[in-house]
């Protein structure tokens, strides 16, 4: 199912982590399968997914973008 979110590099965003909310910066918008985020990312264009930095540990993480609430 496809989410009409349709983030961009730069933008900066919140998620869940843990039961707490972590603030970080869009770095990708992902298209394709590939590696990143230290795992194995299935993506598409219909069903992209989005690497974002985080603000406080300033690791990457990977994740849908239903999952990822604009700030």
């Amino acid at each position: 199912m496809s989410d009409d979110k349709d983030l961009s590099p730069g933008d900066e965003v919140t998620w869940k982590t843990h039961g707490t909310t972590t603030e970080g910066t869009v770095k990708e918008k992902i298209t394709e399968d590939t590696e990143a985020g230290g795992r194995t990312v299935r993506a598409s264009e219909d069903e992209p997914q989005y690497l974002v930095e985080s603000d406080k540990s300033g690791k990457d993480a990977v994740h849908k973008p239903e999952s990822l609430d604009e700030k």
